[in-house]
């Protein structure tokens, strides 16, 4: 017996969820609220993505493509500095451009989780974790190129990277402004390290 035709666009679908757990986060977001934001009922979503849990993974993995491609983007740059600068006014000019302050699907969620929810935390983490081994990487390389002093700290740069940009999208949802972020990004680019031939 053959399987019954997908009567729903999986993609859409993504697209539908991502803006509910985005909105109310992952424990405020019910399996109902992601029935009536999709239009499809429980058991095609099940079928689909799996449990809530399943479903958040795959919510996570379509917004950092569609939002969050700034910071894969920035890693093809030429030089440190410009790939920081990609990173930061990325994201100041991201979650300063969504009308609802939303902030950070990722930030939003790994600070919000109560302990009924460590699994998503701890996935959350993980994110992050990977996302400043990516920098530090590519930091590294920088050094090895000779773009950066053989004194800078990749790793500490990578942390600080991600610690401004968490900073960024946390004030972002709390309403400050488009220009107030992109002046903290340039003082945040101020002490960038030079290099050597900049010297």
């Amino acid at each position: 017996m053959m399987g019954r035709h997908r009567e729903f666009n999986i993609d859409d679908a993504l697209d539908a969820a991502v803006k509910v757990f985005w909105e109310k986060g992952y424990e405020g977001t019910s399996y109902d609220d992601l029935t009536r934001a999709t239009g499809v009922k429980r058991p095609g979503l099940y079928a689909s993505f799996g449990n809530k849990e399943a479903l958040f993974q795959k919510v996570l993995e379509r917004y950092t493509q569609r939002y969050l491609r700034h910071m894969t983007d920035a890693l093809s740059e030429p030089t440190s500095r410009k790939m920081a600068e990609h990173v930061l006014y990325g994201t100041a000019r991201m979650a300063t451009s969504d009308p609802m302050h939303r902030g950070c699907l990722g930030i939003n969620g790994a600070l919000a989780c109560s302990t009924d929810a460590e699994p998503i935390r701890e996935m959350l983490i993980r994110c992050r974790a990977q996302g400043e081994a990516a920098l530090r990487q590519r930091l590294e390389q920088y050094q090895k190129d000779g773009d950066l002093p053989e004194s800078a700290d990749c790793a500490a740069l990578a942390a600080y990277l991600v610690t401004v940009n968490y900073g960024i999208s946390v004030q972002a949802k709390a309403g400050v402004s488009q220009p107030q972020l992109l002046a903290v990004v340039e003082q945040a680019l101020a002490g960038w390290p030079l290099a050597p031939d900049e010297n």
